[in-house]
């Protein structure tokens, strides 16, 4: 127990019993920080907008004096902090050095999709000043770089609709227990650019294209006689089996360093047959070590 500076009654320290788990929600302005607000609202989180950096322990304090009626709290924080923001990485690292169990959500777009949103709605940018949208893109991206290298769960919101991303939130934050650590294995096509959230990358292009063959060319990566065909390449099994036993390797760092969500992106050149065949492969072996695991195919169909 310490003493607090609120009328010098006694307040439990943080990392104790009685305190709250915090996420911390931050990530490029116009990429859904609102809609992720409400989600947790919705899942029973006490949630906080626009919550300056400096105060995040003081509000983790009070709610571990609630005596457990505020076991969850969500902070907002962003850009219109300004010269607050400067503090966030300090006032993150104060509470892991508390033992306050910390979580942080990066949402994260194109510049594509976010100059769209804003151009939408006909709003500026908050960060644009007299320049353009760009220019303010630009600037946050450089100002959170550092957040985002720090995050947990980096969440690309550029192809997401609102319910969309609300589902990979109740995914994430519902009220159930808890896996040591969870898995998206994504396929995706080359030619539509790299998922910004992912943790690893898996290039597929060394293989033959079933696209060149004419009786492949219209099935996808999911039907036997694709994934048959890549698999029948020199060094398509080889590559699988020496993968995944690095995945067991990078997996067994991530449960030690506590890192609960991990993005691998599977890739060739159009996401339709190779990534795909391997990606199902992939996603097989994660489960079959104990990663709870979700497989996307972000680009099947787009051709």
């Amino acid at each position: 127990m310490t003493v607090s500076d609120y009328g010098g009654t006694a307040r439990p320290e943080a990392g104790g019993e009685n305190t709250p788990e915090l996420v911390i929600i931050s990530g490029m302005s116009g990429a859904g920080r609102s809609t992720a607000a409400k989600c947790l609202e919705d899942l029973g989180w006490f949630v906080v907008d626009n919550l300056p950096p400096a105060l995040i322990p003081t509000m983790v304090d009070l709610g571990a004096r609630s005596q457990g009626n505020v076991a969850r709290i969500g902070a907002v924080v962003d850009v219109r902090g300004r010269q607050f923001f400067d503090d966030l990485l300090t006032s993150l690292d104060e509470l892991e050095k508390r033992g306050v169990r910390l979580r942080v959500v990066f949402l994260d777009s194109s510049d594509e999709a976010l100059v769209r949103r804003f151009e939408s709605v006909r709003r500026p940018h908050p960060l644009q000043a007299d320049g353009r949208i760009v220019d303010g893109i630009a600037q946050e991206r450089d100002l959170l770089r550092e957040l985002r290298g720090e995050a947990d769960l980096v969440i690309d919101t550029s192809n997401l609709n609102v319910h969309q991303l609300r589902a990979k939130l109740d995914a994430q934050f519902a009220d159930h227990d808890e896996p040591e650590l969870r898995a998206t294995v994504m396929s995706f096509g080359f030619k539509y650019g790299l998922p910004v959230d992912a943790d690893l990358v898996v290039d597929c292009r060394f293989l033959p294209n079933p696209h060149w063959v004419p009786e492949l060319r219209a099935r996808t990566g999911t039907d036997a006689d694709v994934a048959d065909y890549v698999f029948q390449q020199p060094g398509a099994n080889e590559f699988l089996n020496g993968y995944a036993e690095l995945l067991r390797i990078v997996t067994e760092g991530y449960r030690r360093e506590g890192k609960r969500y991990m993005t691998l992106a599977v890739g060739c050149t159009g996401g339709k047959h190779r990534s795909v065949a391997m990606s199902e492969r992939l996603t097989k072996r994660l489960i079959a070590d104990g990663v709870e695991t979700v497989l996307v195919h972000r680009d099947m169909g787009r051709e």
